[in-house]
């Protein structure tokens, strides 16, 4: 095996060639065009604003305070210098696939086997996510109107099986059920004792599972395999719905606000300000969905760039002006709940059940409207992996009649609604945000690679030779000299994230030499910085999981796709 063979390139030219071929609306390998820039903004803003802003918001602002308006804007900015650089690499390679067919162009084939199998796990794993939250909103907006879906068919058995451990442990203390709210067990945890007592039990195992997530994953599945325009449609009218529900609780919302309640404004530091990192970001990653769609642009040039930005600028401004309002209505530390934006208008906070009722509706339609993109993007990715080479052909396989890449639409459909069934929401949101941010990491990575000759929207270019190194001695002071430095006491517990931080430390001493050597443009510089020092708040624990991921696609790119790709017999 020789090294060419690992960094070799799939060139411009051939890549809009292939597309050109195989994604002509005339082709059996070809996708129907009829997206705009409004469709495209839409689905942007129909993956952003979905579980982060009606789920894991909540969470994070239990975390960081006030404050976490402030993380909002520091992970905008992470997406905005990414999203420059795939709105350049948009404009260049029009088609689908997202940043696999970048890091093709850019970074050579295992780069971009790696992406692509790292998308893989990002969207399946975010689907799951969404899924699992949907089904939350879905049985509680059902038990507003006196239907009780039963605890253990709407629930996965990791957190079920938790909630049991934990309320046993006091039970065996003989500490009454009733109590259990003054030793740390909350109301979502008894739920989660009562669906694994109540469960029916095969071999001595409870039966616990998600219905309602499987439901939901179903329906999504079949409407995108029937077709591009009707997702538009859907996505579209669920898109206007859930904006009016947002400006709704932000408008009635500030009539309730206690400023009192924004006192301290950071309570736990940015310490707690960055544990909201995967929360948060989680909720960014639809502008990535929007390139996913090239392929079925009318102008995918000119509309694509136009799109991203578009969504990530209405997205950031409605979601600090969201976690203002919730923590100005109750206080931070009441928000640790799956269903913020209800409860803030609840019984413990504003006191408007009709507003409550409403947002507890309109999520059930916002968190559809996510899962409906996400189960858009994966199936393309698949499809363009399958028309290289690097999966099996059957991946490359369009419809005839409804022109939708049908195998992998289907796939994608069972993976994500066997794993929903059983799988657990903080593991797949924090296992989702690492894989997106080393995506949006590697796409920054290639545009300083890339030739941008034929770019219809560039980045700018900012020579980093002397600017990067600044931020590099900032980075430095820090992690290392200040107050608040990493490594006050090494070792303990947190060693694993000194290490994690020891290696970004490293990469980020790789990148300012570079700079100052070649000359490398500063935004996508930038980008990287961020991107790598997020990744870095999301735990070692995450950091094992997604290396055993990448390790699993290893295995299969050695054994398959390194001899399968259509470039190893291309001179």
């Amino acid at each position: 095996m020789k090294l060419s063979t690992l960094t070799r390139k799939k060139s411009f030219e051939r890549i809009i060639k292939d597309s050109e071929e195989l994604g002509s609306e005339h082709s059996i390998h070809g996708l129907k065009k009829t997206l705009s820039v409004v469709d495209l903004t839409s689905f942007g803003i129909a993956a952003i604003i979905g579980a982060g802003i009606f789920s894991t918001i909540g969470t994070a602002a239990f975390h960081g305070g006030p404050a976490v308006s402030l993380l909002f804007v520091f992970t905008a900015i992470a997406c905005g210098f990414s999203a420059l650089c795939y709105a350049q690499f948009a404009s260049t390679i029009p088609v689908s696939g997202s940043a696999y067919t970048y890091a093709y162009a850019s970074l050579g084939e295992l780069i971009a086997w790696i992406i692509g199998w790292d998308l893989a796990m990002e969207y399946g794993i975010g689907n799951i996510a969404v899924a699992i939250s949907w089904s939350d909103y879905f049985t509680s907006l059902l038990g507003q109107y006196g239907v009780l879906f039963p605890e253990w068919l709407s629930m996965d058995f990791l957190t079920a099986r938790r909630g049991f451990t934990a309320v046993k442990a006091l039970l065996d203390q003989n500490i009454p059920l009733e109590q259990m709210a003054q030793h740390g067990i909350g109301a979502q945890v008894l739920e989660a004792y009562h669906a694994f007592v109540k469960a029916p039990q095969i071999f001595g195992t409870a039966i616990v599972m998600d219905i309602p997530a499987l439901a939901i994953n179903v329906i999504v599945t079949w409407i995108v395999y029937i077709g591009i325009k009707e997702s538009k449609r859907v996505a579209n009218l669920m898109v206007l719905l859930k904006v009016l529900v947002v400006l709704l609780v932000i408008g009635v919302g500030a009539f309730y606000i206690h400023p009192e309640n924004w006192v301290p404004f950071a309570p736990h530091g940015m310490t707690g300000v960055m544990k909201g990192v995967s929360g948060v970001f989680f909720a960014y990653i639809g502008f990535d969905a929007i390139s996913t769609t090239a392929e079925e642009c009318k102008n995918p040039k000119r509309d694509l760039p136009r799109g991203m930005f578009y969504a990530l600028g209405i997205c950031t401004v409605l979601y600090i002006l969201i976690s203002l309002v919730l923590t100005g209505i109750v206080p931070y530390f009441n928000l640790q709940v799956g269903d913020p934006l209800s409860y803030v208008f609840g019984p413990e906070g504003a006191n408007l059940p009709w507003v409550s009722m409403i947002v507890g509706a309109s999520a059930v339609v916002a968190l559809f409207s996510v899962l409906l993109v996400f189960q858009m993007g994966q199936p393309r990715i698949w499809m363009v992996m399958g028309r290289d080479g690097l999966l099996p052909p059957i991946f490359a396989r369009v419809h005839p009649k409804y022109k939708t890449p049908s195998f992998s639409t289907i796939v994608t459909g069972v993976v994500v609604g066997v794993s929903c069934l059983f799988m657990n929401l903080t593991e797949v949101t924090d296992l989702t945000s690492i894989g997106t941010l080393f995506a949006f990491l590697l796409v920054c990575l290639g545009t300083l690679f890339m030739d941008s000759s034929k770019a219809k929207f560039k980045v700018t270019y900012i020579n980093g030779r002397w600017t990067f190194p600044i931020v590099y001695l900032f980075i430095t002071y820090f992690l290392f000299f200040s107050n608040n430095n990493h490594f006050q006491t090494w070792g303990g517990e947190g060693w694993g994230d000194q290490v994690i931080l020891l290696i970004f430390f490293f990469f980020m001493t790789v990148l300012a030499v570079m700079s100052v050597l070649k000359k490398l443009s500063l935004i996508p510089l930038l980008g990287i910085a961020t991107c790598s020092y997020l990744m870095t708040e999301l735990g070692v624990v995450n950091w094992l999981r997604f290396g055993i991921w990448l390790l699993v696609g290893l295995v299969i790119y050695f054994s398959y796709s390194m001899r399968k790709s259509h470039l190893n017999n291309t001179p």
